[in-house]
């Protein structure tokens, strides 16, 4: 009995200490803007999830495509239309990456860290490949992400296409992008 509880104490440090090098981030916030001759468009989402581990530095962001924000009704219901991005039948962006340049954070010091990502985005049911660079911040043990960047190309993923080739589009071809997440 008393081997059995020294394998199980074991087992339970090992379990904690692996999960003590994943991390979860929710309510995180991101926001989108598009700027063309017909229209500017800026919106807010404050229900971003992310995982983190910090032994591997894989990265997972999932953002609810409903719950972007705008200032304008008409245009919160244009974004979630087919034409735009489809939220019912695609209800989530998603970006699985990997930190490349892990060797320059240390979790275990407080200080600001110049990060490269490199991975896949996932909007409408298409994935291409995306790199991006942030900021990872630690401090007492906490860990916040900042990343400011740009999906080039949106249409590519069948974002905001014009319903006739005579029109223009209302959504840029690039889509500034920001995020911000606090890790626990």
């Amino acid at each position: 009995m008393k081997k059995f509880s020294l394998l199980f104490t074991a087992l339970v440090l090992v379990f904690s200490a692996a999960q003590a090098q994943k991390k979860k981030a929710k309510n995180g916030k991101s926001t989108i803007f598009s700027k063309t001759v017909a229209e500017t468009i800026r919106a807010t989402n404050n229900n971003v999830v992310s995982n983190l581990d910090l032994s591997t530095g894989k990265m997972v962001f999932v953002v609810p495509v409903q719950s972007f924000q705008f200032k304008k009704r008409l245009m919160q219901k244009h974004f979630n239309q087919p034409r735009f991005m489809d939220s019912k039948q695609y209800p989530k962006i998603k970006y699985v990456g990997n930190i490349t340049n892990l060797s320059a954070v240390n979790f275990k010091k407080d200080g600001k860290y110049n990060v490269n990502v490199s991975g896949n985005m996932t909007i409408r049911g298409t994935t291409k490949p995306m790199t991006a660079t942030g900021t990872l911040t630690v401090e007492g043990g906490k860990v916040k992400g900042y990343s400011k960047f740009v999906v080039k190309n949106i249409s590519a993923y069948g974002v905001g296409k014009p319903k006739y080739k005579s029109k223009k589009n209302n959504v840029a071809e690039d889509i500034e992008c920001e995020v911000w997440v606090t890790y626990q």
